[in-house]
């Protein structure tokens, strides 16, 4: 059996393992769906009317249409926490000391957590897709426009697993590992293009949005889903989820050999 097909066994083992704790505890799936969707019918039924009065060329359409690509991202990013828990769970645990005992590929944990996440994070922006839908959500994407859609979620989920594990994998507690995810889940999406266009913000904050990996991400499914053109703006997206990943790739690596605290 070569080197690749234990590999490829050992990460589908932990895969299935990770996948086993999401449904011994799905409360961090709900979690993960719960507050994009309250983010979605605060800003539809409460902000969305002042807020899509004030921005011009927003307020002829619908700002739900606007709206809901931010929200999509901010779905993946809130599936971080769980994580990075997870991982904590596992450094702090002990369980990483046993895996080094036993014949299991190195970094095959690191993959399980990593394809977890990207599964979830499809199934939990699927659900807030339709309840999207039911308050008013009206794409107008081609099939290869949604496959693009969803190739976007998938890399920027796998992106920020890879972080997310990374995080875990360093702090020291719980807890640490859930307030480091924090900005992931509220300081970068709000920060971004997601609720408002880049270019109605104060010049500083307008530069960071430009220049943030959120921001184009929201704008290529922004384009995607009204069926518009999009210029090179995926491919940026995909650059920065390339760098990500890479990051956090190295990150965790350098965390798995630090061994349990």
């Amino acid at each position: 059996m070569s080197t690749l097909t234990v590999s490829a066994q050992d990460s589908a083992t932990m895969l299935e393992r990770e996948l086993k704790h999401t449904r011994r505890y799905p409360l961090l799936l709900v979690g993960s769906i719960l507050v994009p969707v309250v983010f979605l019918l605060l800003f539809v039924y409460i902000l969305g009317g002042p807020i899509g009065h004030g921005l011009g060329h927003v307020a002829r359409g619908s700002y739900v249409n606007f709206l809901t690509p931010g929200i999509l991202m901010m779905t993946v990013a809130a599936g971080t926490s769980s994580t990075a828990i997870s991982a904590c769970l596992d450094m702090t645990g002990g369980i990483i000391n046993r895996l080094r005992t036993m014949a299991v590929t190195r970094g095959a944990m690191q993959t399980g957590h990593v394809g977890a996440n990207v599964l979830r994070a499809l199934v939990t922006t699927a659900v807030v897709t339709g309840v999207a839908l039911l308050v008013g959500f009206r794409p107008q994407a081609s099939v290869l426009g949604w496959l693009a859609v969803t190739g976007i979620l998938a890399a920027f989920s796998f992106a920020l697993a890879w972080l997310s594990v990374a995080i875990g994998l360093f702090a020291k507690t719980v807890a640490g590992a859930n307030s480091l995810t924090l900005p992931l889940q509220f300081l970068l999406p709000f920060l971004s293009s997601a609720f408002v266009p880049a270019d109605s913000m104060p010049a500083g904050v307008r530069w960071f949005s430009g220049h943030q990996p959120f921001t184009p991400v929201v704008d290529s499914l922004r384009g995607l889903l009204a069926g518009a053109p999009i210029g090179n703006t995926a491919y940026v997206a995909l650059a920065w989820c390339a760098a990500i990943a890479l990051a956090g790739y190295l990150w965790a690596r350098a965390g798995f050999r630090r061994g349990t605290r």
